[in-house]
């Protein structure tokens, strides 16, 4: 048994796009830019993203070129033959997660008037619940004990 995660981020190179299935179940698609590698072997592979139902739906307002993207996901490189018959190799995953990343003014510059981070659950995609960042005081040599073990 093997763990199949892929998890990256990068901005949508165009707007997603939503389609149906032949039973009318929603999937919104996107493509994403990774780059790997450094210098001259630096490499970009694109990597196609599919979310399932109702929470894709959800989501496709926020999906505009150039948004910065978390995604995590299934990966499957899917084989195929273009019209010439040759062997093409695609890079997809099945979108479980995904967050909206940049500041609130870099999303507001694209329509979305709050940056909002998305998890999957049961009946969709939901805005993800966010903790206060609370600040704790920098320890001093005052808060140790007098009485050390040693």
């Amino acid at each position: 048994m093997g763990i199949n995660v892929f998890t990256f981020s990068g901005n949508l190179g165009q707007d997603g796009e939503q389609r149906f299935t032949a039973s009318g179940d929603s999937v919104v698609s996107f493509s994403v830019p990774v780059k790997s590698g450094f210098g001259d072997k630096a490499i970009t592979s694109w990597i196609r993203c599919s979310m399932f139902g109702d929470r894709g739906g959800k989501v496709l307002p926020y999906l505009k070129k150039g948004q910065l993207v978390g995604v995590s996901g299934e990966f499957a490189a899917r084989t195929w033959k273009n019209k010439e018959g040759v062997d093409q190799t695609s890079n997809e995953v099945r979108v479980n997660s995904l967050e909206l990343l940049g500041s609130k003014s870099e999303v507001g510059q694209r329509g979305n008037q709050n940056s909002e981070n998305y998890a999957a659950g049961n009946d969709g995609y939901a805005p993800a619940p966010t903790r206060p960042v609370q600040s704790k005081p920098s320890p001093s040599f005052d808060d140790l004990e007098s009485d050390i073990p040693f």
